[in-house]
């Protein structure tokens, strides 16, 4: 019965913002009665808020939001219509917000089971959590006797209509998302092996190093790491609509055993070299261990190349042309073109990184890890993955994962702030959870539904974050993998455990005064 009354307090509300968007006067439609009163029971302890009619009937209710549905549908273009997905309740909220009073927003934040209300970019957005939120949607669409639209086509609408460096950014993330597994797994035994090695050979540690588990261990620590390429090109052929297995060939070779080890040309240089193209030029006979640029681009034109190929190529061949073709033209093209200019502008981000970083007195850093959280809220985060793989290939250490897990933990301490000053049991119920989260590395509820609301303990985490990263920068804390920060992330640390568990006491301490100094809770709260 409880989530029925939330799904239907959502219901009403959105009936309600939209009461005066009709051509049609209250007087003149059977489904509204004129009222002087502003408020509407529909139960005992929730009052929906209504600017010009009241819902006197569960069947008026439906129907009215079933008419709604049916006028939005007839004006939406066809070939853009997203009304019928999980954006309905986001538009309809979004129009609500417009029209709605400041009282309407309130029942919505008072809303059994909601965490919170956040504005941003014309939508308003009701904080609900995972699991709940997923209830709370399948109820609407119940009531309001509409059908949802799947993940992925919502994720697609969405992207078809992002800037070009968005949509970049979210192919990035969509690669990397499903590897990082495998890269933690590595990462996390990497830092345990390294501890072990530091504690064996300082005498710390009395253990048999040659024993099957040590060996073994030591073998599996950096798989992920010597595979890498393989990995990505699997990953990227099924975002890019290709052959996974296909792409993956292209990653073998590009680490083919023939190919010298990219690893030992810093140390015996460059081997053997190939003419290309008939004698045009040549090129390093080297690998790619360790490279993402190179890998992406090639799976690309794999998939390209492959995509075109079963468009005009026979059905009886086509199970032997296509793969052939696009195997070889790909491979000849990445060894002798893509890989020699990739891997060139890949090593110039590389190195232009790692001189922010290292800046005098850790000024580059301060900075990144002051904008860190902006560059979340801003959804482009997902391209740092490439540049901690780039930097654990080139140094064997990534120097940036610290930083983002400063200004994680930052944003943490700021939303720890807020639970302790505030007086309203609402908001410390959202902000200590998101407080919690924040520090394991998942700061998403902190920054939208606590920090961001108030903006001043955004504002906090930002300056925790950059205190932090400006400690990791000056005594040279780096990581030995990637995709975990936060508490968990001191096992990537685990040759610097004192030094990243001060930095991350810093970003927290930072950024907790700062938002306990600047932020009012008492008018704050108010205004939000």
């Amino acid at each position: 019965m409880k989530k029925r009354m939330t799904a239907l307090l959502l219901s009403a509300c959105m009936c309600a913002g939209l009461a005066g968007c009709g051509t049609n006067t209250p007087g003149n439609n059977p489904g509204h009665t004129k009222t002087d009163s502003s408020v509407t029971s529909l139960t005992d302890n929730i009052t929906v808020t209504s600017v010009k009619t009241d819902i006197t009937s569960f069947d008026q209710l439906k129907n009215g939001i079933n008419e709604f549905s049916m006028n939005m549908y007839s004006a939406l273009p066809a070939d853009e219509n997203i009304f019928y997905s999980p954006y309905s309740i986001s538009s309809a909220l979004s129009m609500l917000d417009v029209g709605a009073n400041g009282a309407t927003k309130k029942e919505l934040e008072n809303a059994e089971g909601a965490k919170g209300v956040f504005e941003a970019q014309g939508q308003l957005q009701i904080i609900f959590g995972t699991g709940i939120v997923n209830k709370v949607y399948d109820e609407f669409t119940a009531l309001a006797g509409i059908t949802g639209a799947s993940k992925e086509e919502v994720k697609q609408a969405a992207a078809s209509k992002a800037p070009w460096y968005q949509r970049a950014i979210k192919t990035l993330g969509d690669i990397f998302v499903p590897i990082i597994p495998a890269i933690v797994a590595s990462g996390f035994l990497m830092g345990i092996m390294e501890a072990l090695n530091f504690m064996v050979n300082n005498g710390f540690l009395n253990i048999d190093t040659s024993g099957s588990i040590y060996v073994f261990a030591q073998l599996f620590s950096n798989t992920a790491y010597t595979f890498l390429p393989i990995l990505i090109a699997f990953s990227a052929a099924k975002v890019f609509g290709g052959n996974q297995f296909l792409g993956a060939v292209i990653g073998m070779i590009m680490i083919h055993p023939n190919l010298q080890n990219a690893w030992t040309v810093a140390s015996e240089g460059v081997q053997t070299y190939q003419s290309v193209f008939g004698g045009l030029y040549k090129i390093p006979l080297v690998g790619y261990q360790g490279h993402v640029i190179p890998v992406i681009i090639a799976v690309w034109l794999m998939c390209q190349i492959e995509k075109r190929l079963h468009k005009v190529v026979p059905a009886m061949i086509d199970l032997f042309v296509t793969p052939l073709v696009s195997v070889f033209v790909t491979g000849y093209l990445t060894l002798a073109v893509i890989g020699p200019i990739f891997t060139t502008l890949e090593d110039g981000i590389i190195n232009g990184v790692q001189t922010l970083i290292q800046l005098p007195f850790g000024i580059g850093s301060f900075i990144m890890g002051g904008l860190y959280a902006v560059t979340v809220v801003a959804g482009i985060h997902h391209m740092y993955t490439l540049i901690d793989l780039g930097q654990l290939a080139k140094f064997g250490f990534t120097y940036w994962l610290p930083l983002a897990s400063a200004a994680n933990v930052a944003q943490g301490g700021a939303a720890f702030a807020v639970a302790l000053k505030s007086k309203n049991a609402k908001v410390k119920s959202m902000a200590l959870p998101s407080a919690l989260s924040a520090c394991m590395g998942i700061t998403e509820p902190a920054i939208f539904g606590v920090n961001l609301r108030y903006f001043k303990p955004f504002i906090g985490g930002l300056v925790g974050g950059a205190c932090g990263a400006l400690y990791a920068s000056v005594t040279g804390l780096g990581a030995t993998g990637t995709g975990v920060t936060g508490i968990f992330g001191i096992l990537l640390h685990l040759h610097m455990p004192l030094q990243y568990l001060i930095m991350m006491a810093i970003s927290f301490g930072v950024s907790f005064a700062v938002t306990w100094v600047i932020w009012t809770p008492e008018a704050e709260e108010a205004k939000a």
